[in-house]
């Protein structure tokens, strides 16, 4: 069996995503979210001894990563709710709660 393109596996992921129940808004406050946490763990890094510093901190930085990455899925998943939402045309759907 061939494999999918990359950007078909992308958007089916999209899909399954949106299909689930999840929006870009949820993406984007777990983004924020992310960021709020690594702070946490880094302010919290400073109350270890100088052996477990460094393995508090790699959380920390490790967690950091995860904003930029759930920013990208939101941005995603919001051109795919823009998509379902309106009509070639531009017109929004009908039934989809956004007035014309």
């Amino acid at each position: 069996m061939p494999a999918l393109p990359a950007q078909e596996v992308g958007v089916f992921f999209e899909k399954l995503m949106y299909r689930t129940g999840l929006r870009s808004a949820h993406l984007q406050l777990l983004s924020m979210g992310s960021v709020g946490l690594c702070i946490v763990f880094w302010m919290r890094a400073a109350s270890f001894d100088q052996d477990e510093r460094g393995n508090a901190e790699r959380r920390a930085l490790f967690v950091g990563l995860w904003a930029p990455t759930l920013w990208n899925m939101s941005q995603s998943m919001a051109e795919l709710e823009q998509g379902l939402l309106t009509q070639p045309d531009g017109r929004p759907r009908r039934g989809s709660g956004h007035a014309a």
